[in-house]
C-alpha cells in the first residue's frame, strides 16, 4: 500500500480506467495536454458563467414571461429572415472572393474601341474560366437574395413592432445596414463596366450633383470627378472589395450581439 497521496487531477489515469473509443481518447489527451499548458478549461468556464450573465434576456421574451415550453416564434419564417440573409451575405463575401482572383478593375481597352479590361475579365469568368459561370451566378444571386431578405426581415420587425423600446438602437443598425446592402449592390453593379454599368455610374454622378451645397463635393469624392473614368471604376472596386466588407461584417456582429442579449422580440 503507497503512502503517497493520490492525485485528484490524474486525468491519464481516470481515462486508463474508462473504456473510450480511440477518438474519445485523443480528444481527451489533447484537452488535457492544452489545459496543463494553457488552462483551456478555465477560460471554457469563464466563458460560459459570461454566456449565463449575459444571456439573461431583458425584457424576458413572451415565451419566458408565460413559461411557455413550445417556441413556436422562434421556428416561425418571417423570424428566420434575418439568419437568412447572413447567410446570403456570407455566400456572397465567399463567391466574391474567389470571384476577385480573376477581376481586374481597369477601365482601360486594349485599343481604340476595344472592350475594357475590366470588362473583359467578366467575359473571361463566364466563358472561359471552369465553373466561373456557375460562380458568378452565385455571387450574383446571392446578392439579390440578401437584398430581399433585409427588406423582409425590416418589414417584419416593422410590423411586428419589435423597433419599439428597448430595441431602437437595434432598429437603427438596421436601417443602416439595408442602406449599405443597397451600397454593396450599386458598388458591384458597376463593376462589369459594360453599358448597364456605365449609365447606372452616370445617373450616381447625377444624382450626386443633384444634392444641394455639397453635390459636386460627393460626386467627386465617390466618382472622382462629374464623368465616369478610370477613378470611378476604381472607386467603386475599393468600396465594393475592401471598406463595406469589413464595415457591414463588423455591423452585423453587433446586430446579431444585440439580439442575442435582447432576445427575440416576438408577438403579443
Amino acid at each position: 500500500m503507497s503512502l503517497k497521496k493520490k492525485d485528484e487531477h490524474d486525468h491519464l489515469g481516470w481515462m486508463q480506467e474508462k473504456q473510450l473509443s480511440p477518438i474519445e481518447k485523443g480528444y481527451l489527451f489533447t484537452l488535457v495536454w492544452l489545459d496543463k499548458r494553457f488552462r483551456i478549461v478555465d477560460y471554457l468556464e469563464l466563458l460560459e458563467s459570461l454566456y449565463y450573465r449575459v444571456n439573461m434576456q431583458m425584457p424576458k421574451s413572451h415565451t419566458e414571461q408565460y413559461n411557455l415550453d413550445n417556441k413556436f416564434w422562434y421556428w416561425y419564417p418571417l423570424y428566420a429572415l434575418g439568419s437568412f440573409s447572413t447567410i446570403a451575405y456570407v455566400v456572397a463575401a465567399i463567391s466574391g472572393a474567389l470571384l476577385g482572383f480573376y477581376y481586374s478593375p481597369a477601365s482601360a481597352g486594349a485599343g481604340p474601341g476595344d472592350p475594357t479590361v475590366a470588362y473583359n475579365s467578366i467575359a473571361f469568368i463566364m466563358q472561359d474560366l471552369q465553373f466561373g459561370f456557375m460562380l458568378r451566378s452565385i455571387h450574383r444571386w446571392s446578392a439579390q437574395v440578401m437584398t430581399a431578405a433585409v427588406f423582409l426581415h425590416m418589414l417584419r420587425v416593422y410590423f411586428t413592432g419589435a423597433y419599439k423600446e428597448p430595441r431602437e438602437l437595434n432598429w437603427i443598425l438596421g436601417i443602416i445596414l439595408i442602406s449599405l446592402t443597397m451600397v454593396f449592390g450599386y458598388t458591384g453593379y458597376l463593376l462589369p463596366w459594360d453599358q448597364l454599368a456605365f449609365w447606372a455610374g452616370q445617373i450616381g454622378v447625377e444624382m450626386s450633383l443633384s444634392i444641394p451645397i455639397i453635390g459636386e463635393w460627393i460626386a467627386q469624392l465617390l466618382f472622382g470627378g462629374f464623368s465616369l473614368s478610370q477613378a470611378t471604376l476604381q472607386r467603386m472596386y475599393i468600396l465594393h472589395v475592401f471598406l463595406l466588407p469589413f464595415v457591414v461584417t463588423s455591423l452585423i456582429a453587433i446586430h446579431i450581439g444585440i439580439v442575442w442579449m435582447q432576445g427575440i422580440a416576438e408577438p403579443h
